[in-house]
């Protein structure tokens, strides 16, 4: 199988598989999303989708949060780790968002990149997400997959999310991304892989990955 009808082969599965994909981090506007990605950084969405009702209950927009002191912040968000940098990030944001964007969430990738403890993979999630422009945001499971699907050489995430925009058709990339982060973790995982159930990665991944897994098991 060549890389096209590789590609091919990856976009009809997943859409067999997930041909509805809901945005794994709960969330009602940019705001509330932006939050959640970033409290997402090394952090489970599963965990993070039990602090946020809490934290929104008291500010889920950006004049409510600065009325709370960065230490309420980082009181509610401790569970989710790395509270100190994200409750100074989320405070600091939103003072922004106010001041600099009349209280809203810029739809601009440089804008948004300036906002503190905002990265350039928050960045794209909230473009693609909450403003449906194109973007391929990478994760863990993305990086992955795409390294175990020869579609990137895995070198770090920007290289995978290059290769990624270069394999893939713009119009794809919002649903992809998340189709993929999905199919990751239910059938392609960093721990627990059952290879028998990895269908893409069973027709078309790299030989030695598969072979490293069939010795070791």
């Amino acid at each position: 199988m060549n890389k096209k009808e590789s590609i091919k082969f990856i976009i009809d599965e997943l859409e067999k598989k997930y041909p509805e994909v809901p945005v794994p981090l709960d969330h009602k506007d940019p705001y509330t999303l932006l939050i959640a990605v970033l409290l997402s950084a090394q952090c489970t969405d599963v965990r993070v989708n039990k602090i946020t009702p809490i934290l929104f209950k008291k500010a889920d927009n950006p004049y409510d949060m600065i009325k709370m002191s960065v230490e309420e912040i980082k009181a509610i968000i401790r569970p989710c780790g790395l509270s100190p940098m994200k409750s100074k990030g989320i405070h600091g944001l939103s003072e922004i968002i106010i001041n600099k964007h009349n209280g809203k969430v810029p739809a601009d990738f440089d804008l948004l990149e300036e906002l503190p403890a905002v990265g350039h993979k928050t960045a794209g999630v909230v473009m693609a997400q909450a403003f449906k422009v194109p973007a391929f945001p990478v994760d863990t499971h993305i990086h992955r997959l795409l390294y175990r699907w020869k579609i990137s050489t895995g070198k770090n995430v920007k290289k995978t999310e290059e290769d990624a925009k270069k394999a893939f058709p713009k119009n794809l990339w919002n649903k992809l991304h998340l189709q993929i982060i999905w199919y990751g973790r239910e059938y392609s995982p960093a721990r627990g892989w059952d290879l028998s159930k990895d269908i893409i990665t069973n027709k078309i991944g790299r030989k030695k990955i598969i072979n490293d897994y069939l010795k070791s098991n």
